[in-house]
């Protein structure tokens, strides 16, 4: 469990920091909480030769409101946004996400610009972050851009983020209308990630019936994705129990389900259905 040997470089700015992935574009890694990289370096699984750790980088560190929308720094510990009662108040879904995430020393040191960068499949960012139809601002060497959350995770452990680019923020419009979110997870009991993890984010019209929704499933496939069938299938819904129930039956429409030793592809597939339907009745249950 000891890592091979590094070299740590500690840059002030994100600017430094973009230069110096700059110069060693094949031998460096981006450090910021270190709550997955670490681990994967002991293991040997991980071998970069430079890391290049922007933890200390204080601006980029933050939650603000701006302009309409939420955004919040790559630094941004998951405590942090668990601990926010202004986000609470304006999009509960994301200190209800963190919440989950780990332990209390993981939430106190883990970022979420880490978590969403790592693109773990069984990772709980990921699942909000596509709900709530967020985008990634990325910097590099070419300057900026901005990648929308259905775009960003590509893969098992891969991302859109180009070589050379640093995520720098996270930018989720300020949810409007009888808003109703949730996050609801089955934990891997040793490590906390999700088996599966479902995030919801659904209004309601006057009338009461499903306005809009939006659904991201985690830890079911080799990458979080947007349950589009089943927005489909709420949308215009009464979000009674018939209607909850069958939609939540498409939640893996279309998707390869993994299978392992603790969760069989069947019962991962079954999981993924349960955990739907709750997580869209606790969120219809929220939004008044």
């Amino acid at each position: 469990m000891i890592p091979a040997q590094f070299d740590y470089l500690t840059p002030a700015t994100l600017a430094e920091a973009v230069s110096l992935l700059g110069q060693h574009p094949d031998d460096a890694k981006i450090l910021a909480g270190g709550h997955s990289l670490i681990p994967a370096m002991k293991l040997r699984l991980a071998t970069p030769q430079i890391l290049i750790d922007i933890g200390r980088i204080k601006d980029l560190a933050y939650i603000r409101e701006d302009g309409g929308q939420i955004r919040i720094g790559a630094t941004t510990t998951h405590f942090q946004i668990e601990a926010s009662d202004r986000l609470r108040e304006i999009c509960p879904l994301l200190p209800e996400c963190a919440a989950q995430i780990g332990d209390v020393q993981v939430r106190n040191k883990g970022t979420i610009g880490g978590s969403i960068a790592h693109s773990d499949p069984a990772g709980d960012w990921p699942a909000a972050i596509i709900a709530l139809g967020a985008e990634i601002v990325a910097v590099g060497g070419g300057g900026e851009r901005v990648i929308k959350a259905d775009d960003f995770f590509v893969d098992m452990l891969t991302t859109a983020l180009d070589q050379g680019e640093i995520l720098r923020e996270i930018r989720i419009n300020i949810p409007s209308g009888r808003l109703g979110q949730a996050y609801l997870k089955v934990p891997q009991p040793a490590s906390g990630f999700a088996v599966v993890g479902v995030a919801v984010n659904l209004t309601r019209d006057q009338s009461g019936k499903c306005n809009s929704a939006s659904i991201g499933i985690t830890g079911v496939a080799s990458k979080a994705y947007r349950a589009r069938a089943v927005e489909q299938a709420l949308t215009g819904s009464a979000l009674d129990d018939e209607a909850t129930a069958a939609a939540a039956t498409h939640a893996t429409d279309g998707v390869s389900v993994n299978g392992d030793l603790y969760a069989s592809d069947a019962y991962r597939r079954h999981l993924a259905q349960v955990y739907t339907r709750r997580a869209i009745e606790a969120a219809a249950s929220r939004a008044k």
